[in-house]
This record gives structure tokens, C-alpha cells and sequence, in this order.
């Protein structure tokens, strides 16, 4: 795919001087451990409602060993969590939705057209095309590796609403 037809012009981001590291990143996202799918955050635009951040893929994954054996390749549905941490960390910052977290509502026109391989750098993009303040957001989202786009789509993500599940948690004991 050509530069052109990016979410944003790779020359436009600066990995050296990231926006948002893992601390940041944890501030606003839950996700810990084998689930944080964000290494930084190097750009946002609040006027686009664009964000990029990048997740740099070692051979420590999780999925490593498994998927595959001898050829390890990132799976779809990890590229996909990656993309939505982005749109949650995103819109999370900017208070967009007006709830405490951010989950996946749907997920429109995906298409993997590149494997991510352990030692790739995968640049996730996201532009946010309609927010429901306390309803959902949709943002069309890429994931980029050198100069191909490996994965993209649209993304759809829902307010959960966290106290009352930790009531159904508590009441499941």
C-alpha cells in the first residue's frame, strides 16, 4: 500500500522521542502482563482524532512458541487487541467516551495482508471517525511493518461498565 493511502505519512513520526511510553500506557489501559499490546505511543493529532503507537514484537511473546512452531507469526487476533489498546489509550485520554473503560463493540472490514514476525516492529494507526459520548466509537485503524500494511479495518469499541461487573463478580462468589 502507498504512503499516500495512510492513515499518516511514516517520515511524519519520531520513534526516538515517544509521546507515551509503558508507563503512561498503563495509566489509562488495564491491560498487564502477557495482554499489553502497546510498547509507546509517538504521535496524536486531536484535531484529526488520529494516534499512532508501535509494539515492538520480541521472542518473548506469549504466542511464540505455539503459532506458529518454527515459524512464529503474530496472530491476527493479537494484531486486532493491539489496534483496540490504541483506540482505548486514545480515547481514554481525551475522556472521549466518558467511562472508566473501553472494550471491543465490533470489528468491520478486516484484512491481514502481511505476516508480523518476531523481531518486526508493528506501527499501529487509528483515526477516530464518530464518537458516542457513553454509547461507543469507531475508528478506522492500520498496522504497518516496514512499508507494507500487515493488518486494517474499522474498530468499534463500548463503555463497560466496570462497577457493575465487579457486583456480578462479586455476587458469582
Amino acid at each position: 500500500m502507498a504512503s499516500k493511502e495512510l492513515i499518516i505519512e511514516l517520515s511524519k513520526l519520531d520513534f526516538e522521542n515517544p509521546i507515551a511510553d509503558i508507563e503512561a500506557i498503563r495509566a489509562l489501559n488495564p491491560q498487564r502482563y502477557e495482554m499489553e499490546q502497546l510498547t509507546g505511543v509517538v504521535y496524536e493529532d486531536t484535531s484529526k482524532h488520529i494516534c499512532v503507537g508501535y509494539k515492538d514484537i520480541s521472542d518473548q511473546e506469549f504466542w511464540v512458541r505455539g503459532h506458529m512452531p518454527n515459524m512464529p507469526l503474530m496472530p491476527g487476533v493479537i494484531m486486532l487487541e493491539a489496534a483496540a489498546q490504541l483506540c482505548s489509550y486514545y480515547v481514554q485520554k481525551h475522556d472521549m467516551l466518558g467511562s472508566p473503560m473501553v472494550g471491543f463493540g465490533g470489528l468491520e472490514d478486516v484484512r491481514f495482508r502481511d505476516p508480523v514476525l518476531v523481531g518486526s516492529r508493528l506501527i499501529l494507526m487509528c483515526e477516530l471517525s464518530k464518537i458516542r459520548r457513553g454509547r461507543m466509537l469507531v475508528s478506522r485503524f492500520q498496522g504497518v511493518v516496514g512499508e507494507s500494511v500487515a493488518v486494517e479495518g474499522v474498530i468499534k469499541g463500548i463503555p463497560i461498565p466496570v462497577d457493575a461487573l465487579r457486583q456480578m463478580q462479586e455476587n458469582a462468589s
